[in-house]
């Protein structure tokens, strides 16, 4: 038996007080590409400042959160299987899920958020795949609350004042479809291609948008609080006077993108590339910019 072998693959983690052991497998395969599996699997160089970390506590690896529900976390790493939780633990393991990235883990969590009470779609993904072969398709007012339409072709789409609420729109083509004051709180666009879609007066609270490409959309009075942009391309969208309140767009491309008149209050711009953005009349101040390029940005009027 190779001993040395086995003790090198073995992580030992001290999850806010909270001690774990586990392998890199574990961290790395399922979820690969998590900040776990960022921080283990060897593809990023660490600093020396993160090797004194990861070296200290007697061996143990410290992540600064609390450890109340990281065994749920290894479990679903290992066995690919979320826990049945009350409300308030849910909300608790979504919020660990979205630090540390585990985008499989924070999909199955929200849809067993369904509200409790709300209607059950009008139509299933195999009603939408039969209506999406005909030339023209409009779900205007219609109720698709909670079902999977991830990796269609829904293209021009028309979903306006539709009911929306946790429908997971995963690596969706949504290119040049209209959500004109729909109700998507909560959905999932991870990956999704949104170039010029419409979403003006829409919901958007606490919807998932990270890595999507949003060239050109106009989400324009829609409310985006809660949401998360990592690493979106937002390049020239139209965001006047929408509301981003505690919204997370690190890393996010929004280069000529208008926001006048759009509320920040704690929006995360840390890293954004916000050049030549148009930001006339927006209150700066409580905003998060660190690192942030603000080069050749319209900030007359602005609030610093």
């Amino acid at each position: 038996m190779d001993t040395t072998s086995e003790s090198s693959s073995m992580v030992r983690l001290n999850i806010g007080g909270k001690k774990f052991c586990t392998t890199i497998d574990t961290l790395t395969n399922r979820e690969p590409d998590s900040m776990l599996a960022a921080m283990f699997s060897g593809r990023h160089a660490m600093s020396n400042e993160s090797k004194t970390v990861l070296s200290a506590f007697f061996g143990y690896v410290f992540i600064d959160r609390d450890g109340k529900h990281f065994r749920h976390i290894l479990n679903w790493l290992r066995d690919g299987i979320a826990p049945t939780l009350s409300d308030p633990d849910c909300s608790e393991l979504l919020r660990e899920a979205d630090y540390y990235q585990l985008l499989g883990l924070k999909e199955i969590l929200k849809s067993s958020r369904r509200e409790t009470g709300e209607v059950e779609a009008e139509l299933t993904r195999v009603d939408i795949i039969k209506c999406i072969q005909s030339e023209r398709v409009r779900f205007r007012g219609v109720n698709l609350s909670g079902i999977d339409l991830s990796k269609l072709d829904l293209s021009l789409v028309d979903f306006s004042y539709a009911c929306l609420r946790n429908v997971f729109f995963s690596r969706t083509n949504l290119q040049l479809a209209k959500f004109r004051d729909a109700d998507a709180g909560g959905s999932i666009f991870h990956n999704a291609i949104l170039r010029e879609c419409e979403f003006t007066g829409a919901n958007l609270r606490g919807a998932l948008l990270a890595g999507t490409s949003l060239q050109s959309a106009n989400l324009q009075d829609a409310c985006l609080v809660d949401c998360s942009f990592c690493g979106a391309d937002l390049r020239s969208a139209h965001l006047q006077n929408a509301d981003l309140t505690n919204a997370n767009l690190e890393g996010a491309n929004l280069e000529g993108a208008n926001l006048k008149g759009a509320k920040l209050s704690n929006a995360n711009f840390k890293g954004a590339n916000l050049q030549r953005a148009y930001l006339r009349h927006v209150n700066l101040r409580e905003a998060h910019l660190e690192g942030a390029n603000l080069g050749g940005a319209n900030m007359t009027g602005a609030i610093r």
